[in-house]
C-alpha cells in the first residue's frame, strides 16, 4: 500500500510513530484477522527462512507484509503456547499445563479474559478450526457421547470446529461446538489414558497387531489404531466419527473457507489450528511423494497448499487488503517424533532448525524461535524485514490496544501491547522474555541477545527417541546470541556480573 493511506488511515504525522486504534477507523476499515497457527514447523522450514522445500504461498505473506527474525513462542510444546497464545498468560506460571492427554478438562476457565473474548468485545465473529489440545470439559474431562463443555465456545468462539488434542492421540474425531461430529448414539465412544490396564473395547493395538499398520510406530505411539495408525491412548466406539488422516487438511480449509464467506461482510477473528506437520505426517493422496523430502516434507506441501486457500478466498471476496495475516508455530521442529516416516533420513540439505541449535523440547534456541510473518496491505509496507523481539503471548495486549478495548490485565498478567512492532514501526521490541522446555525447566532471553539457561539435572537429550538436544546442564548457560546463534559458546564463566544480572531478572519475572 502507499504511505500517503497509512497515514490517513491512522491519524499520524511525519513521526512514523504510529499506532492505529479503533477510534481512527471505521468498522468498515476494521481488519480482518487470521492466525495459521502451525505444529512443529521450525524456522527453517520455510523457504523464505532459507528452506529447501517450496513454499510459496507462505512465502506471499513475507512478499506482501514483514518476516520477523527475532520472533517466538512461549513455549517448546504446544499445549503450554496454546494456553499463553489464547490467554496472554505464561503457561509456566500454574503446575498441569504442560501437554495434555486427549481426555484432559479444560484448562483455560470459563471466568478469565481471552483474546477471543477481546474480539468478540470488539465486535468480531471468531472461530477457531484445526487443533485445540487445551482440554475439553469440566474437572472430570469431556462427555464424548453428550455435550461438551466447557470448549472453546466458553473461551470465546463464537463457532469452533476442532481436533480435541492431536492427531496422534485417541479420540480421533472432530468436535463441532458442542458435540462428537457425526456420532451415532448406539456406538458410544470411550477413551482410555490408563496405560497400566491396557486396551479397552476390540480394536486392535500397534504393538500388537503391526501388519495392519499403514505407517509403524517408533516410540509410544503404539495404542488404538484407527485408519491403519495406532495412536496414544485406547478408544472404542464411535466408528461412524472417526476422522480419515488423509483429509483432515481438505476438512479444516473447508471448514475456514466456509466461516470467512458467512462472515465476509463482518470483521472476523479466524484461529486457523493446522495440524501440519505435525506426526502422524499422512497427507492426502494428490501430495503423497510430491517432495524428495519423504512424509514430512509432503507434509509442508499440503501446509503451503492450506495457506494459499485461505488467501485465494480472501482475493475472491476482495478481502486480502484489509485482514491481517499471520503464520506461525506453536514450537521448533522435531524428525522422529513417533513414526518411522523416514524424516531424518531424507532430510537431505533442508534444515528446520535453521542456523539453531536444538528443536521441540528444547531449551535452544529452535525449541522456541519459530517462523512469523505478518501481512495487512492496507497497512503494512511489502517485503519488510524486523528485528523486533517479540513473544506470542503478546498478541492479546496488542490487539486491545489497536482496537480500543479494555481486558483484565490480571488475567493477561504477561501480555504487553508491542503493536507497533507487529506494524513494522517499533524496530526494538520486548525487553525480555522467558521461554519454557520441558519439565517446565525455564530460560531467560534479553533484547540486548544475551540468554541465560539456570542449571538443572535434566538430560542432555530428549529422552524418547528424538535425537533432540534438550539444551539442559548441571552448570548455567549465557550465550551471546547476536555474535553466536547456534549456541555454541557458553560466556557464564567470563562474565560472571552478567549472569547474575539475568538470573536476578529472571527470579524477577517469577514472582
Amino acid at each position: 500500500m502507499n504511505n500517503f493511506f497509512l497515514y490517513s488511515l491512522c491519524g499520524i504525522g511525519a513521526s512514523m510513530a504510529l499506532s492505529c486504534s479503533k477510534g481512527d477507523i471505521t468498522d468498515e476499515e476494521r481488519p480482518n484477522v487470521i492466525l495459521i497457527y502451525t505444529d512443529d514447523v521450525g524456522y527453517g522450514d520455510v523457504a523464505v527462512y532459507g528452506g529447501k522445500i517450496p513454499t510459496p504461498n507462505i512465502d506471499r505473506i513475507a512478499q506482501e507484509g514483514i518476516r520477523f527474525t527475532n520472533a517466538y513462542a512461549t513455549s517448546a510444546t504446544s499445549t503450554p503456547s496454546r494456553f499463553s497464545l489464547l490467554t496472554g498468560e505464561y503457561a509456566w506460571r500454574e503446575e498441569g499445563r504442560g501437554v495434555v492427554q486427549g481426555d484432559a478438562p479444560s484448562l483455560i476457565s470459563t471466568d478469565r479474559d481471552t483474546w477471543p473474548k477481546m474480539m468478540q468485545r470488539a465486535g468480531y465473529a471468531t472461530s477457531v478450526v484445526g487443533k485445540w489440545h487445551l482440554g475439553l470439559g469440566g474437572e472430570d474431562g469431556p462427555d464424548w457421547n453428550g455435550k461438551i463443555f466447557p470448549g472453546p465456545l466458553e473461551t470465546g468462539f463464537d463457532y469452533s470446529y476442532i481436533i480435541p488434542a492431536t492427531n496422534d492421540r485417541v479420540p480421533t474425531v472432530y468436535v463441532k461446538n458442542h458435540y462428537v461430529e457425526n456420532l451415532d448414539e448406539d456406538d458410544p465412544i470411550k477413551v482410555s489414558f490408563d496405560f497400566n490396564k491396557g486396551p479397552i473395547g476390540d480394536r486392535p493395538t500397534g504393538i500388537d497387531n503391526p501388519e495392519k499398520l499403514k505407517m509403524m510406530w517408533s516410540h509410544g505411539h503404539n495404542h488404538t489404531i484407527t485408519n491403519g495408525i495406532s495412536r496414544i491412548g485406547y478408544m472404542k466406539g464411535g466408528e461412524s466419527a472417526l476422522w480419515r488422516d488423509e483429509d483432515i487438511a481438505d476438512n479444516l480449509v473447508d471448514k475456514s473457507v466456509d466461516f470467512i464467506t458467512n462472515h465476509k461482510d463482518e470483521p472476523f477473528f479466524l484461529y486457523f489450528s493446522t495440524i501440519d506437520i505435525h506426526v502422524p505426517r499422512i497427507v492426502h493422496e494428490r501430495f503423497q511423494g510430491i517432495t524428495s523430502y519423504g512424509p514430512r516434507g509432503d507434509m509442508m506441501v499440503q501446509l503451503d497448499w492450506s495457506v494459499g486457500a485461505l488467501l485465494d478466498v480472501l482475493e475472491k471476496y476482495g478481502l486480502r487488503d484489509n485482514t491481517i495475516v499471520i503464520f506461525t508455530s506453536d514450537n521448533g521442529p522435531v524428525l522422529d517424533d513417533g513414526y518411522v516416516d523416514y524424516a531424518r533420513e531424507m532430510l537431505g540439505e533442508h534444515k528446520p532448525w535453521g542456523d539453531f541449535r536444538g528443536g521441540k523440547y528444547s531449551a535452544f534456541e529452535a525449541g522456541t524461535k519459530v517462523p512469523f510473518l505478518v501481512s495487512w496491505p492496507n497497512g503494512i509496507e511489502k517485503n519488510r524485514v524486523n528485528n523486533a523481539l517479540f513473544s506470542q503471548v503478546d498478541f492479546f495486549a496488542s490487539f486491545a490496544s489497536f482496537l480500543d478495548e479494555e481486558y483484565s490485565v490480571d488475567d493477561a498478567i504477561d501480555s504487553k501491547n508491542h503493536w507497533d512492532a507487529l506494524m513494522g514501526i517499533d524496530l526494538y521490541g520486548r525487553y525480555s522474555l522467558v521461554q519454557h522446555a520441558i519439565r517446565d525447566e525455564l530460560s531467560y532471553i534479553r533484547n540486548d541477545g544475551f540468554k541465560f539457561i539456570p542449571s538443572n539435572d535434566g538430560p542432555e537429550i530428549v529422552p524418547w527417541g528424538t535425537h533432540i538436544e534438550t539444551g539442559f546442564s548441571k552448570k548455567d548457560q549465557l550465550y551471546d546470541l547476536k555474535s553466536d546463534p547456534g549456541e555454541t559458546n557458553n560466556i557464564s564463566k567470563r562474565y560472571p556480573d552478567l549472569l547474575d544480572e539475568l538470573r536476578m531478572e529472571l527470579e524477577d519475572k517469577l514472582k
